[in-house]
Order: structure tokens, then sequence, then C-alpha cells
């Protein structure tokens, strides 16, 4: 099935704990086709691929896990704006190494980060 038609989501994989959990969202709302995962190293590092797909014009979002934005600076290098950008340790967490988010986070902050992805993506067609 073609995922054209479903917004980007780029995350932020780094190694604490507000990191980590912007990945399993990314893959949780990738995997309930919600969105497409798609590679924030590649466009980072300049792939060429990856680069044009972050460039194809498609609705994006972009979770990063802390204040350093990883995520908005590696899309920013090719001139890419999220559509929602969303920060995740501005949800209350506290960012920390060494240990997880509980799976309680994990399910409350995906029914947030879904009915906001929900909200752009119905102001951007109006249906």
């Amino acid at each position: 099935m073609s995922t054209k038609h479903l917004p980007l989501v780029y995350s932020c994989s780094g190694c604490s704990n507000v990191a980590q959990l912007a990945n399993t969202l990314a893959l949780r709302l990738d995997r309930a086709d919600v969105a497409e995962m798609s590679c924030i190293a590649g466009v980072g590092g300049n792939v060429p691929a990856l680069v044009r797909k972050a460039q194809s014009g498609r609705r994006i979002l972009a979770l990063d896990g802390c204040q350093l934005h990883c995520v908005k600076s590696c899309l920013a290098q090719h001139g890419v704006t999220a559509d929602l950008h969303l920060t995740l340790n501005e949800f209350g967490l506290r960012k920390r190494y060494g240990e997880d988010c509980t799976e309680e986070e994990a399910d409350q902050l995906f029914a947030e980060v879904s009915d906001l992805l929900h909200v752009v993506t119905l102001d951007a067609t109006g249906t």
C-alpha cells in the first residue's frame, strides 16, 4: 500500500529517555499508518534520496526529545520546516540518561501526538 498520502515523521533517537521515546512514537505512528517514518540521520547525512523525500512538500511531523532540537536542525540544513514540531520534554518529561520512559507515558503521548497530527492534516486538506 502506498504511504505517499501520509505525513512524514522524523524523530530523534539519541541516548536519553525522551530521545528514545521520540523514536518509539515515530515507529508507532508509522505502524499505525498515521504517518510514514523517514530517516533523519539520512537527511542530516545528506543522503540524496532521503533529502529529496524531506523536500517533497509532504506534511512533516518532527519529534525532538529535548531542547537541542536535532531533528529540527537536520531539516533546516535543507530548507525544510516541519508543519508540526514537538519537543517531548515540553510535555512534562525530564530528560534522563540510563533509563526509559514508561509504557504509560508512551501511550499518553502517542494519543496526544496522533490527535495533534490529525488536526494539522485536517487543516492542510480541509477535510
